[in-house]
């Protein structure tokens, strides 16, 4: 059968682009790989995956392993600063068996999961990855699309008949198409993310914990099965790096349950990151895509970001693999630009910024008066039945490209 195309470039070996080569590689599309570092990115980032996101990594074949070595959390809460306290929470358990399929959030560390997709896309595929290849430019004619890459043995090109930008929100590929322009904004804020092993459990904490506070804001939420946390906090604007590390055990004497010293934590990384919400202009320019950071941001807090890149290269798998059987045409790539783009808009942008203003809001002792979402959250304590709605409710990211395949 002769197929109407025969390569995707993939550029980025993160995990948007590791699982669309995954998806991609499934169905018997031919990849490659670009990236630029010499290894996968080990800094503490994403480890909780949600449940729009567990349809594609099921679809990929590793939702079991992932669960098998991570977690499924199940508990999710707000919390006072003083003390601690339960102000309200949901627990997603009611998703574990919904008409059969188990959609509870995952949870395994980003860098352990960007490994196992690597190592399938390896060794079951016989997958082919260039490290040490850093994108520089793109171009593209009538009949293909190339990048400029600037190799240890100097300069070469690669060609391929579709550019997938998957390289993260400094994206080469991005900005070979619009330069500086990407439309948003930064947070004043700054953040500070953590993995560290500290007994929470101890003060009653639930898998995944957002404390209350205008400057002392923080999540705590468990990544592995023997106790590793990601502790993510607010900073103050303008501090250097040094400073941050210097204030760290302050910071988190001050703001962790049982208010510990540095030797009754293990303090295992720390990185600190800049906040964005930002959406590029158009996801496709012809044969070149964007997905994920490469395409959009948003700011960590609910895992939006992750889920949503996640949900976009499900998304551009139906395209590809629809125009690859004859099932669609190209102009289903221009539907997957304006489609995540609105998804981008009136779901994951909103929801996000929302949660972020929840966690760091001015008056947390009033705000479960005002807050709808948090309220909705109360009344559902004891419901089971709407804190399932209220979980599937995050599934309006989604998008079915596969509705625009041609009639048999």
């Amino acid at each position: 059968m002769s197929r109407p195309f025969q390569k995707v470039v993939i550029v980025g070996a993160g995990p948007s682009g590791l699982l669309l080569s995954l998806l991609l590689s499934k169905a018997g599309i031919p990849v490659v790989i670009l990236e630029a570092s010499h290894e996968l990115d080990k800094q503490p980032r994403a480890a909780i995956y949600g449940s729009p996101a567990i349809p594609d990594l099921k679809r990929a074949g590793i939702i079991d392993e992932i669960r098998q070595k991570g977690m499924s959390p199940t508990s999710m809460c707000w919390r006072r600063f003083q003390d601690h306290s339960l102000i309200t929470g949901m627990d997603a358990s009611v998703l574990e068996n919904f008409n059969g399929e188990d959609l509870r959030m995952a949870c395994m560390v980003l860098d352990k999961l960007d490994q196992l997709m690597l190592d399938e896309f390896l060794s079951k595929y016989d997958g082919q990855i260039k490290w040490n290849h850093k994108v520089v430019g793109t171009g593209q004619d009538e009949k293909q699309a190339w990048v400029e890459v600037d190799t240890p043995e100097g300069k070469t090109k690669f060609y391929g008949d579709y550019i997938i930008g998957c390289d993260g929100a400094g994206s080469a590929v991005r900005k070979s198409l619009f330069g500086d322009e990407y439309p948003g904004f930064t947070w004043d804020r700054q953040i500070v993310a953590t993995n560290v092993y500290y007994d929470f459990g101890k003060y009653g904490f639930k898998d995944a914990n957002f404390i209350l506070h205008p400057d002392h804001f923080f999540m705590a939420a468990r990544l592995t099965k023997d106790g590793l946390y990601r502790v993510t906090y607010g900073e103050a604007p303008g501090l250097t790096w040094e400073q941050m590390r210097e204030r760290q055990p302050w910071k988190f004497e001050l703001m962790l349950p049982g208010h510990p010293k540095p030797d009754e934590y293990k303090l295992v990384s720390m990185s600190p990151y800049k906040m964005h919400q930002r959406c590029a202009p158009r996801f496709r320019v012809g044969r070149i895509l964007l997905a994920a950071d490469a395409a959009h941001l948003c700011n960590p807090w609910g895992g939006m970001g992750i889920t949503g890149g996640f949900v976009d290269v499900g998304g551009l798998y139906d395209c590809l693999v629809g125009i690859w059987d004859g099932r669609a045409d190209e102009s289903i790539l221009d539907l997957y630009s304006e489609k995540r783009i609105e998804k981008w808009k009136t779901v994951i942008d909103p929801i996000s910024q929302d949660n972020f203003r929840r966690v760091s809001d001015a008056d947390p002792d009033t705000l479960l008066e005002r807050d709808p979402v948090m309220q909705a959250c109360k009344a559902a304590e004891d419901d089971l039945e709407m804190q399932k709605q209220m979980y599937l409710s995050f599934f309006t990211m989604n998008y079915d490209f596969t509705q625009h395949y041609k009639t048999a």
